[in-house]
């Protein structure tokens, strides 16, 4: 008779072990020099770089204090991987669900974690987190299946460092003097936001290592010296464990790995992470590309160098499986077509494409034009044109055929869910034929961060089980700045229950932003989206990216030129 009285306890209890973790963040400028080549501005929090690492548990409410001090720049803050479920409006992307938060304003993030894993937060505008604003994001789990398979855990960020800030090399980039799109090459590769980075290990002891690319465009190549990793999650989903030497670690994806260390302390052991070459349009001279820490065994043994390898020879995250055995999600209600295209525009510059628009972020942010429309919410034209919104319908297995047109590689994020990688072709393989034999896994891996191929292509699904707006978009800060974006409308009438926060709509109208209307900020009628935010006009029939480096370089010649004639002309004859 005692255990029905205590099942209402039981049923508090998991309430009652949940905590409130508070955060006060004040985004400012410090400087830094992580290479060790060159001191600079870097956007850091409280006066400090690199920014904290948050560590909550699963079930927690998290709340965030954030202030801009920045004194020059907006900013906001983006919580990778983390679902929002209820609180849409906490996701963080400027123009998607909020205003950015100008220089002496403040915000508060609050939401509930309710996943356990592997995560980060940054910046999520303008391509600014590179400058600094990224850190890890770390849920516990008392339940992880795992959990019994090793001592200690260790997180390790991977990244690309700029010595310029972002600003100036985004108007470099954006520009009639970059018409191929050629993006910044980074200087440096680091690892926790520094080099020859030390990790103590004692012998024989099993490590789980969280590993985060939180870099802006650089892939990595990663793999422990001597030692053998065995994959038991992605991007927060829990995997059947699985060897592998060598990962590739694209940006914004999480790989978290065991690493059983030798009973030989004699010995101390490189780890590496490599920047994929392939991404850079060109390799400038003595770039160089490894970044190396060491598994310490002791402090007494030297730090060897790094062995040379024959060939790159990753692990395929493809042949992964879930845990929980979510089975292939079948008969998809919605399939959308993304043809991936780079290509310039009328102002010279080169953008990135989705099926022919590339992004340009609405006056009004799409989640405050569904919450101000009414039964409009569902006429996805209200959106804007750039901001390409598809409306998926609640509870609809949705699938997604990304059909890479470009010749490089594309790591694509999607908000609010991971999904299901029901295929993803080899390099050269052309758009995706739905007519051809796929051999789809029963048990698909699952992740929010996948690669697709140079040329290739990849299929997704995921069910729509998550009311809000949400940004799918590469992750490659080169090619979301330049447009490689589109934007999810999930469930709006559902969504239409949630409640904007009033201090979020405050820092819209404290800066004169509209917080109601359609894209264009007209709430009298929202079809009508006159003056609304839009892409260059396209290029005059036959001009074509040579023919624009052409015409820049006879302009700078001919300027050149008559620089000279003007000088010859000004200097004074001689006797």
């Amino acid at each position: 008779m005692l255990f029905p009285l205590l099942l209402p306890v039981l049923a508090f209890l998991p309430c009652v072990l949940s905590k409130t973790v508070t955060y006060d963040f004040n985004i400012t400028w410090t400087t830094a020099n992580p290479d060790g080549k060159f001191e600079r501005k870097v956007i850091g929090i409280n006066g400090k770089w690199p920014i904290p690492t948050i560590e909550v548990d699963k079930g927690d409410r998290v709340i965030v204090n954030m202030y801009n001090g920045l004194g020059d720049q907006k900013t906001s803050l983006h919580w990778h991987g983390l679902f929002m479920n209820g609180t849409s409006y906490m996701d963080g992307p400027v123009g998607v669900t909020q205003c950015a938060v100008a220089p002496g304003q403040s915000i508060v993030y609050d939401f509930v974690v309710d996943q356990p894993g592997t995560y980060w937060y940054h910046s999520h505008l303008k391509g600014q987190y590179p400058d600094g604003l990224r850190g890890a994001f770390i849920v516990n789990d008392p339940d992880d299946p795992h959990k019994d398979l090793y001592d200690s855990e260790i997180v390790l960020t991977f990244s690309d460092w700029y010595h310029q800030q972002m600003p100036s090399l985004i108007k470099r980039f954006l520009s009639v003097a970059n018409p191929t799109g050629a993006e910044p090459v980074p200087q440096s590769a680091l690892i926790n936001e520094t080099q020859n980075l030390t990790v103590s290990v004692e012998p024989g002891k099993t490590y789980l290592f969280r590993l985060i690319n939180i870099g802006a465009f650089a892939a990595h190549y990663v793999w422990f010296e001597g030692h053998t990793m065995q994959v038991v999650e992605v991007d927060g989903v829990y995997t059947k464990p699985m060897d592998a030497q060598m990962l590739y670690l694209t940006a914004a994806q999480r790989v978290a790995v065991l690493v059983t260390m030798g009973n030989d302390t004699s010995s101390n052991f490189p780890f590496m992470g490599s920047m994929d070459e392939d991404l850079f349009d060109q390799v400038p001279e003595g770039l160089q590309s490894n970044v190396t820490g060491w598994l310490v065994y002791d402090s007494r043994n030297e730090n060897p160098p790094a062995k040379e390898i024959s060939e790159f020879d990753p692990f395929d995250d493809f042949l992964l499986e879930p845990v929980d055995e979510e089975p292939l999600l079948e008969n998809p209600a919605t399939s959308i077509t993304l043809d991936v295209v780079m290509d310039n525009l009328g102002d010279g510059a080169n953008y990135a494409f989705f099926s022919g628009i590339t992004y340009v972020a609405p006056k009004v942010p799409t989640l405050y034009t569904v919450l101000s429309s009414g039964n409009l919410s569902t006429n996805p034209v209200i959106y804007g044109y750039n901001t390409n919104s598809h409306i998926l319908r609640h509870n609809d297995v949705i699938e997604i055929v990304i059909n890479n047109l470009d010749p490089g590689k594309h790591p694509f994020h999607l908000h609010g869910h991971n999904f299901q990688v029901i295929y993803r072709s080899p390099d050269d393989a052309g758009a995706y034929d739905p007519t051809a034999t796929h051999d789809n896994p029963a048990i698909p891996m699952r992740r929010d961060v996948v690669l697709v191929n140079p040329n290739g292509n990849l299929v997704l699904r995921f069910r729509a089980d998550n009311p809000g707006v949400w940004f799918f978009h590469c992750h490659l800060e080169w090619h979301i700045v330049s447009g490689l974006a589109t934007t999810f409308v999930e469930a709006p009438l559902q969504l239409q229950s949630q409640v904007v926060p009033q201090d979020h709509l405050d820092i819209c109208t404290a800066q004169g932003l509209p917080t109601e209307g359609n894209a264009a900020g007209n709430k009298v009628d929202f079809l009508d989206l006159t003056g609304e935010n839009r892409s260059p006009d396209p290029l005059p029939a036959g001009f074509e990216a040579r023919g624009i480096v052409a015409l820049v370089f006879s302009c700078v010649a001919a300027v050149g030129g008559m620089m000279v004639v003007v000088w010859y002309g000004m200097a004074d004859v001689p006797k």
